[in-house]
Order: structure tokens, then sequence, then C-alpha cells
């Protein structure tokens, strides 16, 4: 049994930015659809917003925050083409966030759990706003590479716990190890 604080899903992100701006989102918010309104004979494709709704409230590795308060992720920087291929930009708050790499592989862990198989899914970094943004986009863009992190126990654990921001308790328990 686990004493004091869940230790074990804190990665150590001291010193990276230890009081980044929060910004209010609450106005970016779209009216929920009750399931009894919506009309199961229309068929229409994910949009921007959709996508974006999916992954704003992922919450940062390092900050008790979502990355839409802190503007890692914005609506403008999410794309949806010929309804098969998502790409996100994400903006990291400081330069040399050494968290980088763990935010966008939580990013493409939310979608490919929540976006038909369809999908193809790019997670990068916004050009020009990480030191090893080449390194980074690499990594989130190598399969296989995302895969062996997955099998990594204590690294799956700190995406989930994430992901649980972002409304997805039942999701993660049911990925957990």
């Amino acid at each position: 049994a686990r004493q004091g604080g869940d230790t074990s899903l804190r990665m150590d992100f001291s010193g990276q930015n230890e009081n980044p701006q929060v910004f209010d989102t609450s106005a970016n918010r779209r009216a929920k659809v009750p399931l009894d309104d919506e009309d199961d004979s229309v068929s229409d494709e994910f949009d921007a917003l959709e996508v974006f709704d999916l992954i704003r409230d992922i919450m940062d590795p390092e900050h008790p925050v979502s990355l839409e308060a802190l503007k890692v992720l914005t609506l403008k920087n999410v794309t949806v083409t010929d309804g098969k291929f998502v790409h996100v930009y994400f903006t990291p708050t400081v330069p040399h966030c050494s968290a980088s790499t763990l935010i966008g592989l939580c990013l493409r862990v939310k979608l490919h759990r929540s976006l038909p198989a369809h999908f193809k899914v790019d997670v990068e970094i916004t050009p020009g706003t990480h030191l090893q943004e080449e390194q980074v986009n690499k990594q989130l863009a190598d399969k296989e590479r995302v895969a062996a992190a997955l099998e990594n126990h204590n690294l799956l654990a700190v995406v989930h716990k994430c992901l649980l921001g972002a409304g997805d308790d039942e999701d993660a328990s049911a990925h957990a190890g």
C-alpha cells in the first residue's frame, strides 16, 4: 500500500515552468446536445471542433490544469481533412519543456482510443516553439517507438493520469496495465 501521495505516477519536471500562465477557457465550450435530441439518421464527418473537444481536457503532466488552459492546445491548431486525416499541433509552455514527448504521447493515445480506426493521426509540436522540435516530432511519428513507450507500465500510468482529466475514468482504468 502506498502512503502519502501517489508518487509512482509523477515524473520529475522540476524547474521546467513552475508558474505557467493559465487561461480561462470556460467561454470556449459548445452546448452539449442530449442524446435524445440527436438525429441518428444524419451522418456527418468529424470536424476540428469535435476532435478538439476530445483532447482539450487532457491534463498537463506537470501542472494540475488542462492542456487547453495552458494554451498548449488551441482549436486553430487542429485540422481534419478528407474525413480521415487528423493533425494536431501542440505548443509547449517553454521552449525546453522536457514533458513535450509525454504530452504528444497523451494526445496520440486519446485520439487513437476515441476516433474510428480509419483515421490517420499526426501529432507534432507547433513549428518554432521547442528547442528539440525535430527530435520530439520524430519520436511521436514513429509507431514502433510509441508502441514501445506504451509497454512501459510507469509511463503508461502517467499517460492514464493525464487522460483522467479528460473524463476518461472508465476508459483509462480499462486500459491500465
